[in-house]
């Protein structure tokens, strides 16, 4: 099949058929990523970039040029990850390269790669080789010596040709970097690349299976390969905890002084993208500083900050584990059950005006409630997007046979509808299992820590299930609003219920429903003792035969905290375990600084399975 020219509507089939390669092996190269830090995700990160750019090419367009830059600003807005970054940039060269063009000669191709390539070194403060920025350049360094020096003036032997190079280049990596070497693989991210050369020559050659264009359901078609091969790769100690991203809107950005600035604040940094839109990716300890620095340069947007300790934990194991659990920041647990039973957290939004944070991420508890005290702009708060929770779901599920999302009641956030939006369109061949807590902050939080603990003990996939949706009943969750200035402020409580309860010195306490609703359940009379009172209250609801798990949290109110917590398990033998932490915003927002919240659980510890493997984790 000779082919002298790709159009528009060529190049879209043949980019489909590359995009739908890498996402169908995404777990493999998952399970191959050890540079530069084995977290095992750039399967998913390539993944999640190029599906931005396939849902960029379903619409007919002729004009080269015209898809070329549809599909750069798309891959800029979808980068995920290094590789990804980096992919984008490409991306970007080629259609500068190419924006005038109605098609593509093999010399027009072999121009705009090399813009491409060159324009993905530029991306990167600390250019290192070995890795997919190498593979790109020596591919494009064929395309061009194929054209130029040996007059090679069709698509089909051009590719093949060219492709054969950058396999050659691929295998080169694992020798080029120590961490490639010692674990015996290629870059993770150079092999993506080869497998959207591949898939793209196969096209235009006519070797790849009939392409669908146009086909709505196209994506989520596509299967993820399993792959049983252990993790490539050892954990190892990180330089920096988050690999950080956003995107940044702008007149002029300046991306050569941005990127000098970016790495004062940590390493592995990329800055993809022209001046009106760049995709920044760097790997910091303070995601908070990447997005005040990103702010000085233009409006941000696609904020992102990935635990990549977490993500190292989740990627090395000696055996295939069984259920990984997520839940969303609503949900309140102190740090170190975080780290214990490795759930896995997707920050919401939290909004100041204009500003916006993840939380618990680039903004802290102790910093929300200082500025919810300071700020006139009453704070709004905002489910993850779907996106989110995908790239979350895809990752766990290189890894897992299961991933289960917990989420803050549907009743009170549409959280559990973007959790299940991004469920649905999961490609894994495990399953992804979202549950309504019919809680908040620290009761869904319990209800969270239960399910992780069924999955430690080596519970199955339906024991989990069913085991989290038994305790949600038996998880209460009370919160004391102490005044209700926040709450009229968020437009949650009318100003005259406000003065009523002002004047008749009620204070109301919020208390989980059993649908779900997180309302006013009771109110305290008078103003004297109310900790002491609240105490009494949580108590009451707690029968002596039945053994609990007690939670406080507390607004920027440590010591009254300690004090509840202390008062409500005083003199009870039946309480299994407590916790203490600070309040997030999910009640918070609702009753400000110094807010107390409770939450019990009936409890009794998940008994061991015994399942004839290593032991399951979360």
């Amino acid at each position: 099949m000779t082919v002298a020219a790709l159009d528009g509507i060529a190049l879209a089939s043949a980019l489909r058929a590359g995009i739908r390669r890498v996402i169908a092996n995404q777990e493999h190269l998952n399970k191959i990523n050890v540079f530069p830090v084995p977290d095992g995700d750039t399967g998913t990160n390539l993944a999640l970039t190029l599906s931005a750019v396939l849902a960029a090419v379903r619409a007919a367009e002729s004009h080269v040029g015209t898809l070329l830059a549809r599909i750069a600003d798309a891959a800029i807005d979808g980068a995920r990850g290094n590789s990804g970054a980096i992919l984008a940039q490409f991306f970007v060269g080629l259609g500068d390269r190419a924006a005038h063009l109605p098609a593509l000669t093999p010399g027009d191709f072999a121009h705009a790669v090399e813009g491409g390539a060159a324009y993905a070194r530029e991306a990167l403060s600390e250019p290192r080789e070995g890795t997919i920025l190498t593979v790109i350049t020596d591919f494009a360094a064929e395309v061009s010596a194929l054209v130029r020096g040996h007059g090679v003036a069709e698509f089909g032997a051009l590719l093949g040709r060219a492709l054969e190079r950058a396999r050659r280049s691929l295998d080169h990596t694992r020798f080029q970097l120590e961490a490639l070497r010692k674990a015996d693989v290629v870059d993770a991210g150079a092999l993506g690349f080869v497998e959207l050369v591949a898939g793209f020559a196969a096209q235009v050659s006519g070797e790849a299976a009939t392409d669908a264009d146009g086909a709505d359901d196209e994506e989520m078609s596509i299967a993820m390969l399993r792959d049983d091969m252990e993790t490539a790769g050892s954990e190892i100690d990180l330089d920096h905890r988050f690999c950080t991203e956003c995107v940044i809107t702008g007149e002029k950005v300046d991306r050569r002084r941005l990127r000098e600035a970016l790495g004062e604040l940590g390493s592995s940094v990329v800055v993809a993208g022209t001046q009106r839109k760049t995709k920044i990716h760097a790997h910091v300890d303070d995601p908070a500083a990447v997005f005040r620095l990103a702010r000085t340069h233009g409006a941000i947007s696609a904020q992102k900050a990935d635990d990549m300790r977490k993500q190292q934990g989740a990627a090395h194991h000696h055996t295939r584990r069984g259920v990984a659990v997520v839940v969303d920041s609503a949900a309140d647990v102190p740090e170190e059950e975080l780290e214990r039973l490795e759930i896995h957290v997707i920050p919401m939004r939290v909004h100041f005006g204009e500003r916006s944070y993840l939380d618990k991420i680039s903004m802290t508890q102790e910093e929300f409630y200082r500025e919810l005290a300071s700020n006139p702009a009453h704070p709004k708060t905002s489910q993850p997007p779907p996106g989110d929770f995908r790239r979350m779901f895809e990752f766990l599920a290189s890894h897992y046979d299961t991933v289960l999302s917990i989420n803050i009641t549907s009743r009170v956030s549409g959280t559990l509808a973007a959790a299940q939006a991004a469920a649905e369109r999961v490609r894994a061949h495990g399953k992804v299992i979202v549950i309504d807590s019919l809680n908040a902050s620290l009761g869904e939080g319990l209800v969270a820590m239960y399910a992780a603990e069924c999955a430690q003990a080596g519970y199955s996939r339906d024991e989990v299930v069913a085991a989290t949706r038994a305790v949600i009943p038996r998880t209460h969750t009370f919160g004391l609003l102490g005044r209700l200035d926040f709450a009229v402020r968020g437009g949650r409580v009318p100003k005259i219920i406000k003065t009523i309860a002002d004047f008749l010195h009620l204070t109301p306490v919020l208390i989980n429903q059993r649908k779900g609703k997180v309302g006013t359940g009771t109110v305290l009379f008078g103003r004297r003792d109310l900790r002491s009172r609240f105490a009494r209250l949580v108590r009451r609801r707690m029968a002596d035969d039945v053994g609990y798990r007690v939670a406080v949290g507390h607004a920027n109110a440590e010591g009254e905290g300690h004090q509840l917590l202390e008062e409500i398990c005083a003199g009870l033998d039946n309480v299994h375990s407590r916790y203490l932490t600070q309040l997030g915003t999910a009640l918070g927002v609702h009753g400000g600084p110094g807010m107390l919240v409770a939450a019990i659980q009936e409890y009794e510890p998940p008994a061991r399975r015994s399942s004839g493997r290593d032991e399951v984790r979360t």
